[in-house]
């Protein structure tokens, strides 16, 4: 009986080795590439950006329908003053999101 072990052996060492020979160089351009992209002054004025619109415009529509609700069933409590905190909370929980969602992509 023939003993396979050492060009077994062989064949997956030059296997491993075209395998890295493809890798590493994706791996160090990868690499390179995180490094020298550090977050620049474009992208924090765009999340300024992010976060003003993503709070301002939920606020603005729960102010317009607290409006609208209070001056077509006028009550004792005041719906532009409740839907607009409701448009707060809910702008600042969509700002929340797209900032750690931004985060993390970069």
């Amino acid at each position: 009986m023939e003993d396979n072990g050492p060009s077994l052996n062989h064949r997956r060492k030059r296997l491993l080795k075209s395998l890295t020979d493809k890798v590493e160089p994706k791996e160090i351009r990868k690499l390179k590439t995180r490094q020298h992209n550090t977050p620049e002054v474009w992208f924090w004025l765009g999340m300024f950006g992010i976060v003003g619109w993503s709070i301002a415009v939920p606020t603005l529509m729960g102010v317009a329908a607290g409006v609208w609700i209070d001056t077509t069933w006028p009550s004792r409590y005041s719906w532009a003053l409740m839907l607009l905190m409701a448009g707060v909370m809910l702008g600042c929980l969509n700002a929340w999101y797209w900032v750690t969602h931004e985060s993390r992509r970069h």
